[in-house]
């Protein structure tokens, strides 16, 4: 049998090490790669084709949620399980609703995590016993009649500036890292606290913390 082709993206470079030795003991699975960041997992797929991406949440740069929604979108054949350890039913379904494949506690054991792969690389939904109870018991069987929170209202380019905002980065920075001008980048952060009634970046910090854009320990 085939391999399924599995690429692994996480920050940590322990806790991508760990998972690396542990997937490389799946006898139905091959690591094609490794990225640290969203950012970094968007290039390679394009270079090497995996099947299966493996997306932690809360990642420098370009988040595991944002980065899944580009994944979708341009990569239509690529399924993605996120890898995370939030157990809120908000973040599960924000990683559903960004077109995710399957939920994994980091928790979980090695065997439910080869299932997820193996699940998802033959077109199933997966999510971790833990978590799916309350999920498709408590929303998910009321589906489009849940409303979207804030962070799904807003665009992908103002969730990507809210992140970069909120790891200190100056709007100078951001422009450079996003290729645009510092008052485009300004006008984006107007419009940001706009949306969100948020007019400090104490705030907008705080709010992406919440919402697992970034670390609350780093």
């Amino acid at each position: 049998m085939t391999p399924v082709r599995v690429l692994l993206t996480e920050d940590h470079r322990l806790v991508r090490a760990s998972l690396r030795s542990l997937l490389d003991n799946f006898a139905g699975v091959e690591v094609v790669a490794e990225a640290g960041d969203g950012r970094e997992a968007l290039e390679l797929i394009a270079q090497h084709r995996p099947e299966v991406v493996l997306m932690d949440i809360t990642m420098p740069g370009l988040n595991g949620l944002d980065a899944t929604r580009r994944i979708v979108k341009d990569h239509p054949k690529v399924r993605v399980v996120v890898l995370s350890a939030h157990t809120r039913d908000d973040f599960v379904l924000q990683a559903l609703r960004a077109g995710a494949s399957g939920y994994v506690l980091k928790g979980s054991t090695p065997r439910e995590l080869e299932l997820a792969i193996d699940s998802v690389a033959r077109g199933e939904i997966f999510l971790s016993p833990a978590i799916s109870k309350h999920v498709i018991e408590g929303y998910l069987n009321r589906g489009d009649e849940q409303k979207s929170s804030s962070i799904e209202q807003l665009t992908p380019r103002q969730r990507e500036i809210l992140q970069l905002i909120a790891e200190g980065k100056s709007s100078k920075e951001i422009a450079q890292l996003l290729d645009a001008s510092v008052k485009t980048i300004e006008s984006h952060r107007a419009s940001l606290m706009d949306r969100l009634d948020i007019h400090d970046v104490a705030g907008l910090v705080r709010y992406a913390i919440r919402h697992g854009l970034v670390s609350s320990e780093e």
